[in-house]
């Protein structure tokens, strides 16, 4: 499965498919008392900083990368485009 830019389609299908993995990302970080960590912001992060320029990822590849998401890279890439729009990269 590849992720490609000039596939919103495909792109949308990934990312409801990817669903349960934010979700227990995001749980997990809240029982560490992590809030306020949304799914978008998630699948920004890995679209931008894990998975740009790779090809023919496996689904348990996107998963892997989701659940070891670093939280302080992950902090750190959310306080630096804050203010920036995601669709500009």
């Amino acid at each position: 499965m590849a992720l490609n830019n000039n596939s919103k389609v495909n792109q949308n299908d990934l990312y409801i498919r990817l669903i349960p993995a934010f979700n227990t990302k995001i749980k997990e970080w809240q029982r560490e008392k992590i809030n306020n960590i949304n799914k978008i912001d998630l699948w920004n992060y890995c679209i931008i900083t894990k998975w740009q320029g790779k090809k023919d990822l496996r689904m348990y590849e996107l998963v892997d990368d989701i659940l070891n998401i670093d939280i302080v890279n992950f902090l750190k890439f959310i306080k630096e485009n804050k203010d920036s729009d995601y669709s500009e990269r």
